[in-house]
């Protein structure tokens, strides 16, 4: 193999190792909630490591099954489960995606599921931690955000 070849080959291999992690750090999880926040007036969500150290390790116990069951934690939280590898924007749409179900007026949701969405533009909700796991039985992807503090509050709007 050619000294030429062998380093395409290993910009190829660094190129794909970016590409998996892309669309999963952490600036990624913000800079999607943040767009959405910004489209309603919403200040912006931070990442917090505390929030994520406990995201991560309720992702670690789904692992095995990747079953959507939320944790029942002190934190507001979204979960989401793909087929394949879901990617942490992609994730992040899949919750945003329910901004039209969202009446305002009523502050209820119309027409479908809409509370993934309000936990995600939630004002008071100013810190944010997210992990992703492979399922064991390589069936999918497991995604959960942890919203601090949480949101979702009967009677209360989210902005």
């Amino acid at each position: 193999m050619s000294k030429v070849s062998l380093a395409i080959l290993c910009l190829v291999g660094i190129a794909a190792l970016h590409l998996s992690y892309a669309q999963n750090s952490p600036q990624d999880y913000v800079r999607a909630h943040n767009a959405a926040r910004a489209q309603v007036g919403v200040g912006a969500i931070k990442w917090d490591d505390w929030v994520a150290s406990y995201a991560q390790n309720y992702a670690n116990q789904r692992r095995g099954d990747c079953k959507l069951m939320h944790s029942g934690g002190p934190y507001g939280e979204n979960i989401a489960w793909g087929s394949g590898d879901l990617t942490g924007t992609a994730a992040v749409k899949l919750w945003v995606d329910e901004k039209p179900k969202y009446n305002y007026n009523s502050n209820s949701c119309v027409g479908g599921e809409c509370r993934h969405y309000t936990q995600v533009v939630w004002r008071n909700s100013v810190r944010l931690g997210c992990a992703k796991v492979k399922c064991d039985n390589g069936q999918g992807t497991f995604i959960t955000c942890n919203y601090d503090p949480p949101g979702n509050f009967v009677n209360q709007r989210p902005y």
